[in-house]
């Protein structure tokens, strides 16, 4: 009697633009007949998976490719007293738009986004509802997008509390578990130093035009007063780096540590483990790069996988 196939559960974790290689990742799975039946996902690897879960992964792809700085500005609504600098409404009706809201009990694979608790610091486990409300509630990057409230409950970033979530998958069911962690190579830039300029300019893209934006949002005599506070805050040829530097990098150490703690205890069967180099939280039109270093780290994986489920 031949060996039931087992359950292949994909943990697709957070990254901010750096999650674009989830896209890559899912797409080569398919196509080389690793296809995962179950999927968890944490910020940008909850939408992504939500997109993959729901079958329009591939449309999802091609608005990925076309995206400009200028499409991420308009897509950046400043809102200071809300909790974050974004508020992320804009995002959130654009992609309602895009394919419309469904629920996650119907999707076509089983499916779960991770959020946290904002009040108790406790993981949450999204598994039914609004598929955007999940996914809303997972991206909140603390100090960048506003926290989202579901249910009476203010959720941020699932990657404060399971940044790779593989128990998540584990929950659902998954008998072999492949894991991504988009920050794979994150902390060496950040340890290299901001002189070296391994981290993007904070000058550079949507960045700098985020910064005006939010400075245009204070009083004259306040935005002058941060202006001479710190020099150059705006300008190419700075060296202390800038909030959006400081912000992703600070939660890039962060989250990696409390994945290596929870990976200790719940390791997946497989880590792909992308090598992007430096690249931004909102760099959002360098999908294409990422999504071919996705496609990319599957094919090294290929061995692996061929030998334990081909």
């Amino acid at each position: 009697m031949p060996k039931p196939k087992p359950k292949i559960g994909i943990a697709l974790g957070s990254g901010g633009a750096r999650g674009w290689i989830h896209v890559g990742v899912l797409q080569a799975l398919k196509d080389e007949g690793f296809e995962p039946d179950i999927v968890a996902g944490c910020s940008m690897g909850a939408l992504v998976g939500a997109a993959f879960a729901a079958g329009w992964l591939d449309e999802l792809e091609e608005w990925a490719v076309t995206i400009t700085r200028s499409d991420i500005v308009r897509l950046l609504d400043i809102s200071l007293l809300n909790g974050g600098l974004i508020d992320g409404s804009r995002v959130m009706e654009f992609l309602r738009g895009f394919k419309g809201d469904a629920l996650i009990e119907d999707l076509e694979k089983p499916y779960m986004a991770i959020a946290s608790n904002l009040t108790t610091g406790r993981e949450v486990w999204l598994r039914e509802g609004s598929i955007f409300d999940a996914v809303r509630a997972s991206v909140s990057i603390p100090g960048f997008l506003r926290p989202y409230n579901l249910d009476g409950k203010w959720l941020v970033d699932g990657g404060l509390t399971n940044p790779v979530p593989v128990s998540a998958c584990h929950a659902l069911g998954a008998d072999f578990i492949i894991a991504v962690n988009p920050n794979a190579d994150i902390l060496k830039y950040v340890q290299e130093g901001n002189d070296k300029k391994t981290k993007p300019d904070p000058s550079e893209g949507p960045h700098t035009e985020l910064m005006r934006r939010m400075l245009d949002t204070v009083p004259v005599a306040v935005k002058e007063r941060i202006k001479a506070m710190t020099p150059g805050f705006l300008t190419a040829n700075t060296k202390p780096m800038g909030y959006m530097t400081v912000l992703s990098s600070s939660i890039d150490i962060m989250t990696d540590q409390i994945m290596r703690s929870r990976l200790a205890g719940e390791p997946p069967h497989i880590m792909l483990d992308p090598q992007l180099g430096p690249f931004g939280t909102i760099e959002f039109n360098r999908a294409a790069e990422a999504i071919a270093e996705g496609r990319r780290i599957v094919q090294e994986a290929l061995p692996f996988l061929y030998r334990r489920l081909g």
